[in-house]
């Protein structure tokens, strides 16, 4: 059976210093701390019978990726999202009861809370503002703006690494970087799943938006559509012309 939990290269450089510098329990704790986060998400995630693609472990945190519909419940995607710091909160005071912390598990719980909740793809931050985004305007303007907001984050954060001169801070940022890019890359493809899962899977949404003009960006998450030009037609009904031709 192919194990979906898988651990970046990076991470084992880290756990190699960790060692050798005699931080073994920190890096054990630190580890734990990271897994029970992702735990989090992953429970939450299998009690509303998503499927867990695979769970990458990083030195900064760890990324849940799903093999699920981008149409999915905007309610289901905020609790997944929510329970991983939960469960990492929850853990810590575990850890506090039993007198078992240090100040490098207390800094690297609270640092992980902080940076997790930043806006930038792909971390919590950004997941967390595409569904505030997604309640408000439609999905492919909510898509854009989390990978522009990402953009002006990672810019910023950057400026400061250099100012304060953390190599790690900025070694982090390259990384997330070039997700951030290849966000981009994909966004049309990501529309496009959008629409196809419209137009594939008889989706029930109780919800109704009428949009003026054959405008398929204006399309919202949760939402049934009609379309008005010159006469009403149905979401299907345009989405088969869109795909056809």
């Amino acid at each position: 059976m192919k194990t979906i939990f898988k651990i970046h290269p990076i991470y084992y450089v880290v756990a190699f210093i960790m060692i050798i510098t005699g931080m073994f329990k920190d890096f054990i704790y630190v580890t734990l701390l990271i897994l029970i986060h992702e735990i989090g998400h992953s429970i939450m995630a299998l009690i509303y019978g998503w499927k867990i693609k695979k769970i990458i472990l990083l030195p900064f945190g760890g990324i849940t990726i799903f093999n699920e519909l981008i149409n999915k419940s905007l309610k289901e995607e905020f609790l997944i999202l929510i329970m991983g710091p939960i469960f990492q909160i929850i853990f810590y005071f575990i850890l506090i009861l039993l007198n078992i912390t240090t100040p490098l598990i207390k800094n690297y719980h609270y640092s992980l809370l902080i940076f997790n909740m930043l806006p930038i793809i792909p971390l919590d931050g950004s997941k967390l503002l595409n569904i505030i985004l997604n309640k408000i305007i439609s999905f492919k303007k909510s898509h854009l703006i989390t990978i522009y907001v990402s953009i002006i984050t990672i810019i910023f954060l950057t400026l400061k690494s250099f100012k304060i001169k953390n190599l790690v801070l900025l070694f982090i940022l390259i990384f997330l970087i070039l997700k951030v890019i290849k966000e981009l890359k994909e966004h049309k493809y990501m529309f496009n799943k959008f629409l196809f899962e419209r137009y594939n899977y008889n989706l029930k949404f109780n919800k109704i938006k009428y949009i003026k003009g054959i405008n398929l960006s204006k399309m919202k998450k949760e939402y049934k559509h009609f379309f008005y030009d010159k006469k009403y037609y149905t979401e299907k009904e345009i989405l088969k012309k869109h795909f056809k031709h």
